[in-house]
């Protein structure tokens, strides 16, 4: 084979377009991948559109963020390994690997000390980087691999970006004393994993709550004490009470201004708040509840390489429950997006090319 085949973004706003390419050889210490399955991000969305909303500052536009056109998105990435560069050493061909996407410069101090998510300079696989919606994708070191041998590719795929996303985001929470409560708002791809995930960190007191219903039961399966359709007016008194009076973390997976408004009002006093979510808008609260709750709301992006491989190992020793992933072709990627933007998707869909 000579050529492999993308779905690319050739204008921001409209939909993907198939396109060929020459296949590349791996050089140095690159790896090429055959892709087997990639997953489908709410991120991907905000891709595909351009811009992320923000409130009353505006846009932020991709282009803004060193994007350029045309581009293969998609950072949520595992296949088989096609072929080495003469520098490889520790992955071989054949084998079944899970892709670190969230690349730093490099040179950082973050990136020395292992904190890729807080590099000021990414170079992310899917964004900055030709990514996974392709039948290959060329990794520059084969360090940014993760073994996932004996795993189903298409299970453990999401853990590349939702994964370690609520995994960082947890550890920066830390643990809740007993009795304490925890809430994930928003219960997609993204919330899923967020309640797997701390459930199997031992956290068992977690409300899940989205406007779903059906989402809302699927949350219940993956690990859930219990639900709340936020949809209601008085959404921050239930929860309150829902909690007991103990609401002490709320993960907020959406990231909107609605879920921002009930998670600091529910609160209790020296709870914390963290968005990993991007729908988008302004945060508004009356700032003298900083001091006066006692409260910190702070933000988390993405997760890091050592991150990952626990996740892994936390699969392999079955800790953490599989979330609903629905399979499909690579070829139907814009009616995915269609589908997902219109919130028809519970848990995670996950393309597999057609090679």
């Amino acid at each position: 084979m000579t050529e492999y085949i993308s779905y690319d973004l050739i204008e921001w706003g409209h939909p993907f377009e198939e396109r060929s390419n020459e296949l590349p050889a791996p050089a140095g210490s690159e790896v090429l991948i055959r892709v087997t399955a990639a997953g489908l991000c709410h991120s991907d969305l905000h891709v595909q559109k351009g811009f992320m909303d923000l409130g009353e500052e505006g846009r932020l536009t991709f282009a803004e963020r060193g994007a350029q056109l045309p581009m293969t998105f998609g950072h949520e990435i595992a296949g088989l390994v096609e072929a080495v560069g003469p520098m490889v050493k520790d992955v071989s061909v054949g084998q079944q690997v899970l892709v670190f996407p969230w690349i730093g410069c490099g040179t950082c101090e973050a990136c020395a000390e292992g904190r890729e998510s807080d590099c000021a300079a990414m170079r992310i696989i899917g964004l900055k980087q030709k990514g996974g919606f392709a039948t290959h994708c060329l990794i520059e070191h084969e360090k940014f691999l993760v073994d996932i041998e004996g795993l189903d590719a298409a299970h453990v795929v999401p853990h590349a970006c939702s994964g370690i996303t609520v995994y960082n985001a947890l550890e920066k929470m830390g643990p809740l004393r007993d009795g304490a409560w925890m809430a994930i708002m928003g219960c997609g791809g993204l919330g899923m994993n967020a309640v797997a995930i701390a459930h199997a960190m031992g956290v068992t007191n977690i409300i899940a709550i989205d406007i779903d219903d059906a989402k809302l039961e699927a949350a219940l399966e993956m690990g859930a004490a219990k639900a709340l359709n936020a949809g209601c007016d008085d959404a921050v008194a239930q929860l309150q009470d829902m909690s007991e009076g103990r609401l002490m973390g709320v993960i907020d997976t959406f990231g909107s201004a609605s879920t921002g408004r009930i998670a600091v009002r529910a609160l209790a006093k020296a709870g914390c708040y963290i968005v990993v979510g991007q729908a988008g808008g302004d945060f508004k609260m009356p700032q003298v509840w900083l001091p006066q709750k006692a409260m910190t709301v702070r933000g988390s992006h993405v997760g890091n390489l050592s991150q990952l491989r626990t996740i892994i190992d936390m699969v392999r020793a079955g800790k953490i429950k599989q979330m609903p992933i629905e399979r499909r072709p690579l070829s139907g990627i814009n009616q995915a997006v269609e589908d997902l933007e219109a919130g028809r998707v519970s848990g995670r869909i996950v393309f597999q090319p057609e090679t």
